[in-house]
């Protein structure tokens, strides 16, 4: 073989080499998605059980499937049948990624009803003091409490930065003892002024990302999110949690 070959056979290999290299799926998808332009970010890119299809889980919570080249994105849920029982796959990762990001707020940011003792479980509450679901479910904190049942609130007043749940919600966050202004706020009370760097506003934020739009929004420890109350007993039942 003369030099001259050998150099292009060489060359040949070597772009080859890099080819496959550029084109493995998680490469051909970020590049494909790059181009949308926007300030979108890919948390994780996973192969499902579907051959060729890839799950996309950006950072924000939001998840499409994409075939490997990043040509074709498909919305919607992924089922898996097994004779006569179905699972839904993309609620299981849809529940997955709220989880860690609800896992991502600060125990410090929130007001934390616990239980005595270690708790069984938890739920994450996006709340609003004003709506009268939110007042009824809070009554109910103290046997949800008994029950091993941790609460955990997240501020979401639903009139947004105008409402005045919103400023009753941020005395509520900045007060000496927050677990008491709540209660007193979930009773129609007065609640001291109090100013701080409140975290209401990020809150509020983050359950519009995550898809709230009513209160109570309840995020279960697995990461389930249930809209609307459900009876303490419910909420045990939902969690695993015996009396």
């Amino acid at each position: 073989m003369t030099p001259f070959r050998k150099l292009a056979l060489g060359a040949i290999i070597a772009l080859a080499a890099s080819s496959a290299i550029a084109a493995s799926p998680e490469e051909a998808i970020k590049a494909k998605l790059s181009q949308l332009g926007g300030k979108v970010t890919i948390d994780r890119i996973t192969e499902t059980p579907v051959k060729g299809v890839y799950e996309v889980q950006f950072s924000g919570g939001q998840l499409v499937y994409t075939s490997a080249d990043g040509g074709y994105l498909f919305r919607g849920d992924m089922l898996k049948i097994d004779g006569n029982k179905w699972t839904n796959l993309t609620e299981q990762a849809r529940s997955k990624a709220l989880a860690k990001l609800i896992d991502g707020v600060p125990k410090e940011k929130m007001v934390v009803f616990s239980p005595e003792g270690k708790a069984k479980s938890h739920i994450t509450v996006f709340t609003d003091v004003d709506c009268g679901y939110c007042r009824k479910l809070h009554t109910e904190v103290p046997e949800l409490n008994k029950m091993g049942i941790e609460v955990r609130y997240l501020a979401f007043p639903r009139g947004g930065k105008q409402s005045s749940a919103y400023s009753v919600m941020e005395n509520v966050w900045c007060a000496k003892d927050p677990k008491d202004a709540m209660t007193k706020a979930k009773k129609g009370e007065k609640v001291a002024d109090s100013k701080c760097a409140s975290p209401v506003e990020e809150q509020y934020k983050l359950g519009l990302q995550v898809g709230v739009s009513g209160t109570p929004a309840l995020v279960l420890a697995d990461g389930r999110l249930i809209p609307g109350y459900q009876p303490a007993e419910n909420l045990a039942k939902l969690l695993g949690v015996k009396k």
